[in-house]
């Protein structure tokens, strides 16, 4: 998956532009249904991928998170660090298309996230759009995101 962060393009991974979220904070001892942690859950996530908070955004991610593409949570936490020293403002555009509960303590979430990032370059913007699918885990009382799937909108997911 590649992002616009500049006029050239840099490979990252979708998670970490959301990115990801996906992407997404814990919401421990929050008031309501899990679906409704879910929500302020990816909020959250929201709120740190745009305040650039790379040390809130892994504290979402669970120490045993692994994925298709062979990402861990260590590999999250590192390109992460490189979206963030590249793009100047970062401002994400999530919509929750589905959530699927499995009892009260594990979650499918899927997204649509558009992204818009920018810098220096020409014109300074760069825009995406991506699908994601992120497994979820209450963890103690906090969701964690332990998998995830994703690409560009349009492409199928892997």
């Amino acid at each position: 998956m590649w992002i616009e962060v500049s006029n050239m393009r840099r490979p990252v991974t979708g998670l970490a532009a959301c990115v990801a979220a996906t992407w997404l904070a814990a919401c421990g001892g929050a008031a309501g249904s899990p679906e409704d942690e879910i929500r302020a859950w990816v909020r959250q996530g929201t709120e740190f991928v745009e305040a650039e908070n790379r040390r809130g955004l892994v504290g979402m991610i669970s120490t045993a998170y692994a994925d298709g593409r062979g990402n861990t949570r260590d590999d999250l936490d590192d390109r992460f660090r490189l979206v963030f020293l590249r793009a100047n403002n970062i401002t994400l555009l999530t919509s929750i298309d589905e959530i699927r509960l499995h009892g009260d303590s594990a979650a499918d979430v899927l997204l649509t996230v558009g992204m818009a990032g920018t810098d220096g370059g020409f014109l300074g913007i760069d825009a995406d759009a991506y699908r994601f699918e992120m497994e979820l885990e209450r963890d103690g009382g906090d969701w964690q995101l332990i998998g995830a799937r994703w690409a560009e909108l349009g492409e199928e997911m892997r």
